[in-house]
């Protein structure tokens, strides 16, 4: 599946909130999401540029994925990706 090209750092922090995953801090141009589910906590640091670099952003699925027991496929339906 290919991903989306061109998007801010915001837009997948917002569709990570799909994920149950809050934005506990914004400092400077960086977002902090944080997933937090029976014992289990998931860290993100996002970069808010435009446009994200791709490596940056085909790295954001591998790392959810893997803290979630998904695999990429699911994760990139989910957040529409």
């Amino acid at each position: 599946m290919k991903l989306l090209r061109d998007l801010h750092g915001g837009e997948p922090a917002k569709r990570l909130s799909r994920l149950d995953y809050q934005a506990v801090w914004q400092t400077g141009s960086h977002i902090r999401p944080t997933w937090n589910e029976g014992g289990q906590e998931h860290h993100l640091t996002i970069p808010r540029h435009h446009p994200l670099k791709l490596a940056t952003l085909a790295g954001i699925p591998w790392e959810i994925a893997e803290a979630r027991n998904l695999t990429r496929e699911e994760l990139l339906k989910l957040l529409d990706l």
